[in-house]
């Protein structure tokens, strides 16, 4: 029996390269909940991806806005970096804390798009996803006896003008 030949997604793209593709400023919106509580808020600024020894700086800036723990808003500068170093091909990036400790695995296609983080004592699930060439995203499901949260995220590029060597196919984008 003969099998279609399987659509090329970025992550198996020969030439697709994370590294590249990220490379730059990006807005970030992203809407935070507490299935626990019901509570929700935002978050909402700029993701600066910089060359860093052979990979990338992962700086993230801007506003929080949640409710406190008496339901009046909350509103707050907030910031966070990490490290982002090369895998075993140039569609993947293993994601490190600025301490250096391994966090998880960054992919858009295959087994690449979703990995799992242990923080004891729960478990962060991370989905990442791309809708285009200036349009990515990632969600992350955490769960156990301290935190129950969904934080979902979109990445839109404020400098279009970066080489990001993408072209997939119209199939090969992925959803949610």
């Amino acid at each position: 029996m003969n099998f279609p030949a399987p659509e090329e997604t970025p992550d198996s793209a020969p030439d697709f390269d994370l590294r590249a593709y990220l490379r730059g400023s990006w807005s970030v919106d992203r809407a935070l909940l507490d299935r626990k509580t019901g509570t929700r808020g935002t978050f909402t600024g700029v993701v600066r991806f910089t060359d860093d020894d052979g990979g990338l700086h992962w700086r993230e800036e801007g506003t929080v806005r949640w409710a406190s723990f008496d339901g009046t808003p909350f509103t707050a500068p907030a910031s966070r970096e990490y490290l982002l170093r090369p895998a075993d091909t140039p569609a993947v990036l293993d994601v490190y804390f600025p301490d250096g400790r391994p966090f998880h695995r960054m992919g858009f296609a295959g087994q690449a798009n979703r990995d799992v983080h242990w923080c004891d004592p729960d478990t962060y699930r991370v989905t990442y996803t791309v809708a285009g060439p200036d349009e990515c995203g990632y969600r992350w499901d955490v769960t156990g006896p301290a935190k129950d949260q969904l934080l979902e995220s979109v990445l839109r590029r404020l400098d279009a003008a970066a080489d990001t060597n993408f072209d997939p196919a119209p199939d090969a984008r992925l959803s949610g």
